[in-house]
C-alpha cells in the first residue's frame, strides 16, 4: 500500500469517526425529545479506480420500532375513547349524589316521604305541609338538575366535537404538507431524518382523534388510513366537516336535523363503532352526543314520568276535575305520554298548593283542586300521598326491566344502572392505559439509550485516535524522506 493510500485511509477514517460521533451526540443531546428517531451511521467500504480507500459514510439511517409504534397509537385511541366516556359518566353519577348526604336523588325522594309521614300525624300544621311541599319541589329540582347536567354534557361533548374536527383537520393538513417536503428532499438527496420525526408528532396527534394505520409510500411518503378503511392521506388529502349546535335540547338528535353528523370530502359518515372513525376520541363524543346520554337522559324522563302517573292515579285526589294535574306536573299541566321527552327538565310541583305561585299548602291536605280549608284534623290525602309514592307499579318507558317496584327502587335503579356503566367504562380505561404504558416501555427499548449511546462513543474516540496516529506516522515519514 502506498503512503498516499495510508493517508487517504487514514482521513476517510476520521471524517467517518468524526460523523459519528456528531450522530451519537445528536442521539444523547435527544433522547427525550418527542418523535425522535434514533440515528445511527451506516459505513460502506470506498474504492478509487478499483482499489481500496478506506470508508464512507453511506447514509444515517433513522432507526424506529414501527410496529410498536402503529400499535401504540391505536392503543391511545382506544384510551381516549374509553377516558372521554368513563368521564362523561362519572360527572353524571356526581350529579345523582351520594345517598346519606342529603344531597342524592335517593335522599330526596326519602325526605318526601319523611315529610308525608310527618305531616299525617299533625294535618294541622301549616309547618309540616310546608315541609311536604319543599321535599316535593327539591325531588322536581334534583330531578331538572340532573336532566340539564345530561343536555350539558351533550352540548360539551358537540363543541368538542367541532374544536377535535378543526385540530383534526390542520393536523392532516400538516402531515401531508410534511409528506410533500419529505418527497422533494428525498428527490434532491438531502437529509429528510428531522422531517420525519416532526411528521411522527404529528401522527401520534392525530392518533388520539381517531386510531389509525401507516403505510410506506415511494420516496419517504406515508399514507394514512383509518383502522376502518377511511382513506386520509394518500397522495391527496381528506378533509372533514362537522357544524356544532350550540344549545341542544332534549329532542335535539341527528335524525331530526337538529344536530351535524360528520362528513368526509363531503359525504356523510357513520360516526358508530364500526364506523369510519370508530374508536377513538371523536368516536366517543359522537357516543355521548347521540347514544349513551340520550339514554340517560331518557331514564330520567321515565322517572318523572312513574312519578308524575303515581300521582294522577283515579281516586287519588277526588277534588281534581277531569284532566287536572296532581301533585307533580308537566310544567303544570297533566302529564301527556306523547311528550315525555325533556319531562325531567319540565317536572314541577302542582302550582294550586303552592304560595309562590298563588296557590296554598293546606290543599297538599283537603285536595289540589279544593277552593277553601277543610278540616284540619283530616290526614286521609296526605296517607293517599305517601301510598302512591312507595306503591309498587310497572316503568312503562326508559328501558327498565320492566318490573314492578316502588318509586324509590325505580330511583335506585336509576342510579345503579348510570353506575354499572361507569364501572365497565373504567375497566376499559385502566385496561386502555395498563396496554399503552406497557407499549411505551417496548418503544423505549427500542429508543435512545445513552448508556450504549456513550460506550458507542468511546469505541469512535479509540478508532479517532488509531487513524489520527496513522496519520501522525505518515506525517513523520515525510518529513524523514523530505530531510534526505
Amino acid at each position: 500500500m502506498s503512503i498516499s493510500a495510508t493517508l487517504f485511509n487514514a482521513y476517510s477514517g476520521l471524517v467517518a469517526a468524526s460523523r459519528t460521533a456528531a450522530v451519537i451526540s445528536d442521539n444523547v443531546a435527544n433522547a427525550r425529545t418527542e418523535g425522535f428517531g434514533r440515528r445511527e451511521v451506516v459505513l460502506s467500504a470506498s474504492s478509487i479506480n478499483g482499489r481500496g480507500a478506506g470508508v464512507r459514510v453511506a447514509a444515517i439511517r433513522r432507526n424506529v420500532d414501527a410496529i410498536t409504534i402503529s400499535d401504540r397509537r391505536l392503543a391511545e385511541a382506544d384510551l381516549a375513547n374509553n377516558t372521554t366516556k368513563s368521564d362523561m359518566l362519572s360527572r353524571i353519577e356526581t350529579e345523582f349524589g351520594v345517598p346519606g348526604t342529603g344531597a342524592a336523588l335517593s335522599d330526596k325522594v326519602t325526605a318526601l316521604e319523611v315529610a308525608l309521614t310527618s305531616a299525617q300525624s299533625r294535618p294541622d300544621s301549616p309547618v309540616r305541609l310546608q315541609k311536604v311541599l319543599y321535599t316535593a319541589s327539591d325531588l322536581a329540582g334534583k330531578l331538572n338538575t340532573l336532566s340539564k347536567t345530561v343536555q350539558f354534557e351533550r352540548m360539551r361533548a358537540d363543541k368538542s366535537i367541532a374544536d377535535q374536527v378543526s385540530g383534526l383537520n390542520q393536523t392532516l393538513s400538516q402531515i401531508d404538507t410534511m409528506n410533500k417536503s419529505i418527497r422533494l428532499q428525498t428527490g434532491a438527496g438531502r437529509a429528510v431524518n428531522g422531517l420525519k420525526d416532526q411528521r411522527q408528532v404529528l401522527i401520534d396527534r392525530l392518533a388520539k382523534y381517531l386510531p389509525i394505520r401507516t403505510y410506506a409510500r415511494p420516496k419517504g411518503q406515508i399514507a394514512i388510513i383509518s383502522t376502518n378503511g377511511a382513506i386520509l392521506v394518500d397522495g391527496s388529502l381528506s378533509k372533514f366537516g362537522f357544524t356544532g349546535a350550540g344549545v341542544i335540547t332534549p329532542d335535539m338528535t341527528v335524525g331530526t336535523g337538529a344536530l351535524s353528523g360528520l362528513t368526509l370530502n363531503g359525504k356523510p359518515i357513520s360516526t358508530g363503532p364500526g364506523g369510519p372513525i370508530g374508536g377513538g376520541a371523536i368516536s366517543a363524543m359522537f357516543e355521548i352526543r347521540d347514544r349513551s346520554a340520550v339514554t340517560i337522559g331518557t331514564r330520567l324522563d321515565a322517572v318523572a314520568r312513574n312519578l308524575i302517573e303515581r300521582f294522577e292515579s283515579p281516586g287519588l285526589d277526588p277534588t281534581l276535575p277531569p284532566g287536572g294535574a296532581g301533585l307533580f306536573t308537566d310544567a303544570g299541566t297533566r302529564l301527556d305520554i306523547t311528550k315525555e321527552t325533556g319531562l325531567a327538565q319540565r317536572l314541577s310541583v302542582n302550582p294550586s298548593a303552592d304560595p309562590a305561585q298563588g296557590g296554598a299548602s293546606w290543599r297538599l291536605r283537603d285536595g289540589l283542586g279544593a277552593t277553601q280549608p277543610g278540616d284540619g284534623g283530616n290526614s286521609g290525602l296526605l296517607a293517599a300521598f305517601a301510598t302512591a309514592l312507595q306503591a309498587v307499579k310497572p316503568t312503562l318507558s326508559g328501558g327498565f326491566s320492566g318490573s314492578d317496584t316502588s318509586f324509590s327502587g325505580l330511583v335506585g335503579d336509576a342510579v345503579s344502572m348510570t353506575g354499572a356503566a361507569r364501572l365497565a367504562s373504567n375497566e376499559k380505561q385502566s385496561f386502555a392505559q395498563g396496554r399503552v404504558q406497557e407499549l411505551r416501555a417496548t418503544e423505549a427499548d427500542s429508543a435512545v439509550n445513552t448508556d450504549q449511546e456513550m460506550q458507542k462513543l468511546m469505541l469512535v474516540e479509540n478508532a479517532y485516535a488509531a487513524n489520527a496516529r496513522v496519520v501522525a506516522t505518515v506525517d513523520k515519514m515525510l518529513k524523514r524522506l523530505m530531510e534526505l
